[in-house]
């Protein structure tokens, strides 16, 4: 009998190998076309049954999205040693395979950005020594417009839910003290995976987004998976002119569950490469996250403990990507456990 060695390349990444049983694009992700007049029902819907829904018509401009992605390949293009002087994260700059301190990995490389201007521009600066100030502006040009976009959508999730207040969870993020950050994803192709017989390279294991939402844009590549809620896992088809936007652990937790943080990974792909940006749209450190007054029925009690969003960033960035992060803060459920034992 002949055993095959897993390619030199990936000898140092073996816990990033795994099987995961195969599946075509789903079809069945929501699509919101924000210019029609039922798009806040059908947010609401989604992010019920699905947490993520996809938008159309979102109004941010194609240049910028095409400028941003254009100026983020050039940066990972980089020798090695030159993306090095932009990192390491500290959790913001220039980041590789290392996904937070606790020991997660992936076939990833990263920039993570503060979203505040003044942070962002100086922080930029270190990233492309060639024509910084391109780079800084595709940037904060992005940002704004998908920032806008966001905040929008947020107030059409109150108007769906019926709230008075529409913009109780837009000015979350509006307020000069958001603590919203920015990331540029990149995930090299794999050419070793096709020795690996079936198997998949994990480029950024399952979590979900401790902030109140994300938002993503990514190329055509796919590799983006969700977790629906029986326990299967689909993939995305991948859409480069749309927004993929994610129900996040605090959102959950201000709908007292009715909303639900979507599971989600991304694996690597033998021949192409993938890169996404995503826009984490997170509150003040200081803002006390409960479920919203207005969304509770008469004697209804809170799922969860009340809690900042300093605490629960502490905590989140305490565990692993695939521990179970709301549990600690569930009154039911005091002990955190991992997605998989839920």
């Amino acid at each position: 009998m002949v055993v095959l060695s897993q390619p030199a390349a990936l000898d140092h990444f073996s816990d990033l190998i795994k099987t995961c049983k195969p599946t075509g694009l789903f079809a069945g992700i929501p699509v919101v076309d924000l210019s029609r007049p039922d798009a806040k029902h059908r947010i609401v819907r989604a992010c019920e049954e699905y947490g993520m829904f996809k938008v159309i018509n979102h109004g941010v401009p194609l240049d910028f999205m095409t400028t941003l992605e254009a100026q983020a390949l050039k940066f990972f293009s980089l020798p090695q040693s030159e993306k090095d002087k932009a990192g390491p994260a500290d959790p913001c700059g220039y980041g590789s395979k290392r996904i937070g301190p606790n020991g997660d990995v992936g076939w990833i490389e990263y920039i993570l950005l503060n979203t505040n201007p003044k942070i962002t521009s100086h922080k930029s600066l270190s990233i492309l020594k060639e024509n910084p100030e391109i780079f800084c502006v595709a940037v904060e040009d992005y940002i704004t417009a998908v920032k806008n976009m966001t905040f929008a959508v947020l107030e059409m999730v109150a108007d769906g839910l019926g709230i008075e207040q529409r913009n109780v969870l837009s000015k979350l993020l509006t307020d000069e003290k958001s603590d919203s950050c920015f990331r540029l994803n990149y995930y090299p192709p794999c050419p070793e995976l096709q020795a690996l017989s079936g198997r998949n390279l994990i480029g950024f294991g399952e979590h979900t987004d401790p902030q109140i939402v994300s938002v993503l844009k990514s190329n055509n590549t796919s590799g983006l998976q969700i977790c629906l809620k029986d326990g299967t896992w689909v993939t995305v088809a991948p859409d480069q002119t749309a927004f993929f936007i994610n129900v996040g652990d605090c959102l959950q937790v201000m709908t007292n569950g009715r909303f639900k943080s979507v599971k989600h990974r991304v694996l690597a792909d033998t021949v192409s490469s993938r890169i996404s940006m995503i826009y984490f749209g997170g509150p003040p450190l200081s803002e006390k996250i409960a479920p919203l007054p207005s969304l509770m029925a008469e004697g209804e009690e809170s799922l969860y403990k009340e809690f900042t969003w300093s605490e629960y960033k502490k905590s989140a960035y305490r565990s692993r990507l695939a521990d179970y992060r709301l549990g600690l803060f569930e009154k039911s459920a005091p002990v955190m456990l991992s997605n998989s034992q839920r």
